[in-house]
C-alpha cells in the first residue's frame, strides 16, 4: 500500500506544512503565521489542527505514515525537547515532540530544520544521485545538516552540523554563540545587512544610501539588488562572503571528504555574485577539492526542502 506523510517546518515567522507522497509528489501545502498567534501551546493546537485536516484530507492516497517536524534551535532528538531557539522564544526547554503527539495521538518524528533539509536534498534535490552531503543553509543565521549514507548525522549529543560556528575570520566579529569570526558572522543574511550598514555609515555606496533613502528596509535583498545593478560596493560585500564560504567549506571538505556540499537558504539566490569568490578560495585552501570529484552546488528545493526532508523523516520511520 502506498503511503504518504505530513512534513512540518516550524519557523519563527511562519508555520509551514505539506502532505507528500512516499514518490516525492507535494498533495497540498498550507502556511500559518506563527506571529499572529499569542502562546506556544496555541502555535501546537494549529499545527496539529492543520496536520489533522491534510491526513483525513488525503487519506484515500494510501497510508498515512505520521508527521515529521523541523524545529530551528538546539534540539534533544532522543527526547524531543528543543533546549533553546533564538526564533522561538518561550519555547526553551519545551518536549515540543511530546506536546505534537499528544496532539495527533501518531508517530511523529521532530529533528533540527536544517537537518530537516539536507534531508530533502538528499532525497529529492541537488543530493538525490549521492549517499552523503553535508548542507549549508545561509538565512539569518548559517546552519548546517549532514546526511550520511541516506541518514541524518546527529552527532551523540544531536547537535551536529553546527558549521555556522566554524571560525574563519580570526579575532573577527564577535558572534552570538560566544565566539568570534564565525561563518555565520561572515556569510548570513545579518552579516550582509551588518556590512552594508557599515558602507552607509563610511558614505561608501551612493546606490545603496539612495535606496535605502526612497524608504526601503535595509535587507539583504536590497543589497543583493544594488550589487546586481553594479554598485562595486556592494558587490564586495558577497565576495567577502563567498571567499569566507570558501574558508568554511575547506575545513569541512578536508575533514569529511564527502562528495557533495550544498548551499541553500536566502542568500543562495546571490550566488552569482559570491561562488566565484567561494571557488577560489576553495581552491586554494583543499587540495581535496583540487583533486576534481568534490561538488559543492546550490539547493534545489528552496523554502520547501525541510518540508520535504520532515515528510521523509516519518516515512523512513514507518518504514
Amino acid at each position: 500500500m502506498k503511503r504518504f506523510a505530513i512534513g512540518v517546518d516550524l519557523g519563527g515567522t511562519n508555520l509551514r506544512i505539506a502532505a507528500i507522497s512516499e514518490s516525492g509528489e507535494l498533495f497540498e501545502k498550507v502556511s500559518i503565521a506563527v506571529r499572529t498567534l499569542a502562546h506556544r501551546d496555541q502555535v501546537i493546537d494549529e499545527l496539529c489542527r492543520a496536520v489533522r485536516s491534510l491526513a483525513v484530507k488525503y487519506a484515500a492516497q494510501g497510508g498515512f505514515a505520521g508527521a515529521g517536524v523541523g524545529v530551528p534551535g538546539i534540539l534533544y532528538v532522543k527526547t524531543g525537547t528543543l533546549r533553546k531557539s533564538p526564533n522561538l522564544p518561550g519555547w526553551e526547554n519545551f518536549a515540543v515532540r511530546d506536546a505534537i503527539t499528544a496532539g495527533l495521538r501518531t508517530n511523529v518524528i521532530v529533528d533540527n530544520d536544517a537537518n530537516a533539509a539536507a534531508l530533502g536534498e538528499n532525497w529529492l534535490g541537488a543530493g538525490r544521485d549521492v549517499a552523503s552531503l553535508c548542507l549549508l543553509t545561509l538565512g539569518t543565521g548559517v546552519g548546517g545538516g549532514l546526511v550520511l549514507d541516506g541518514k541524518i548525522w546527529r552527532g551523540f549529543l544531536g547537535m551536529a552540523g553546527e558549521v555556522g560556528h566554524i571560525p574563519v575570520a580570526g579575532n573577527g566579529v564577535q558572534c552570538g554563540c560566544g565566539s568570534a569570526g564565525c561563518l555565520e558572522t561572515e556569510a548570513s543574511a545579518s552579516a550582509i545587512v551588518r556590512k552594508a550598514k557599515e558602507l552607509l555609515l563610511s558614505g561608501s555606496s551612493r546606490a545603496l544610501a539612495a535606496a535605502a533613502k526612497d524608504g526601503s528596509a535595509l535587507t539583504a535583498e536590497l543589497v543583493y539588488q544594488t550589487a546586481k545593478s553594479g554598485d562595486t560596493a556592494c558587490q564586495e560585500i558577497f565576495r567577502s562572503c563567498g571567499r569566507h564560504l570558501g574558508i568554511g567549506l575547506a575545513i569541512l571538505v578536508n575533514t569529511l571528504n564527502l562528495p557533495l556540499y550544498v548551499i541553500g537558504g536566502g542568500v543562495a539566490e546571490s550566488w552569482p555574485l559570491f561562488s566565484p569568490a567561494l571557488f577560489e578560495e576553495l581552491t586554494r585552501r583543499s587540495y581535496i577539492f583540487q583533486e576534481g570529484s568534490t561538488r559543492v552546488e546550490r539547493a534545489q528545493l528552496g523554502a520547501d526542502a525541510g518540508l520535504y526532508g520532515a515528510a521523509y523523516l516519518a516515512l523512513q520511520a514507518a518504514a
